[in-house]
């Protein structure tokens, strides 16, 4: 016997409204699973298939709400082989949930290759807003956050380690990186030396969990903190940039966002041109206004 596709909220039923076609990113709790938005549970719930980064860790969070949809497996192992099958269903008009173990999906997680497949095939992909670690260690590190770059986990081994944060030294913009545990004190410690002792940091452990906190000092003091005391669960780790960078000529960068302006919209130019320069936006906007202007 069918039976309609509902969620539950403290043992309460709620109907799941039906989905249009196509696979639908959706972010889940990074820790406290009150943080789930009622568009996910719908989403979830009336989907005819759940795309699980991991499908024991997902039952958890699926389990609590009682979300009975069919859940597949789709990690960084299967996740090229099973793209064109998936790809083939939502054509059909089926619809798929893609989550990751938590937060949102794709940021360090699985499904490039599947939403990359849609998108040349031209299906339709939606995103549901939710949860991320990224952003809830951004906002409560204490460090700007007008220009940003996300780095994901570092490379393991040292060497590979030691050159790749080399390569950021200079970077004007806060940086964020994610690490396991086992690595952090190893982490910090080459921040410490690619970076000098004194650049600020923040290290955010357990988000949204009950043992949350937030660890904010220099690179020195934070390495040294870290150097012998265990830690659980993955980090994030926030870093201001260099303020003694040198500024982009500002010849070559409005010549870019001019050339940028002639054919895009105003605001994936100057989003574009503030990404690439780590400028402040506003400052981009303004110079965008005066170029049109003169035209």
């Amino acid at each position: 016997m069918y039976t309609a596709p509902s969620y539950f909220i403290a043992g309460h039923p709620f109907p799941a409204p039906p989905l249009a076609p196509g696979l639908y990113v959706v972010a889940t709790p990074i820790g406290n699973l009150r943080d789930i938005t009622i568009r996910a549970l719908e989403t979830l719930a009336a989907a005819d298939a759940i795309l699980c980064e991991d499908t024991r860790l997902s039952a958890r969070l699926l389990d609590h709400y009682g979300i009975k949809g069919r859940r597949i497996a789709l990690h960084e192992h299967n996740e090229r082989a099973k793209s064109d099958d998936i790809v083939a269903r939502i054509a059909s008009g089926q619809t798929f949930a893609l989550i990751s173990d938590a937060g949102t999906p794709l940021l360090s997680d699985p499904g490039f290759p599947l939403i990359r497949a849609l998108a040349e095939a031209g299906l339709p992909v939606f995103a549901i807003p939710g949860p991320s670690a990224l952003l809830s260690a951004l906002v409560v590190a204490g460090l700007p956050t007008d220009a940003f770059t996300f780095h994901g986990f570092l490379p393991a081994k040292a060497g590979a380690r030691a050159n790749a944060l080399k390569a950021l030294a200079d970077s004007r913009e806060t940086l964020v990186f994610y690490e396991s545990p086992r690595r952090l004190d190893d982490t910090l410690a080459a921040m410490t030396l690619a970076f000098g002792p004194e650049r600020p940091c923040a290290v955010a452990l357990e988000l949204t969990k009950r043992f949350e906190r937030v660890h904010r000092g220099t690179l020195a003091v934070l390495a040294a903190e870290f150097s012998d005391a265990p830690t659980k669960g993955e980090a994030v780790i926030v870093v201001a940039g260099d303020p003694e960078a040198a500024a982009p000529d500002e010849d070559d960068w409005t010549a870019a966002l001019a050339a940028t302006l002639a054919t895009q919209p105003t605001r994936v130019a100057v989003d574009a041109i503030t990404a690439l320069y780590g400028l402040k936006r506003k400052q981009v906007y303004d110079a965008a206004l005066a170029l049109k202007a003169e035209k």
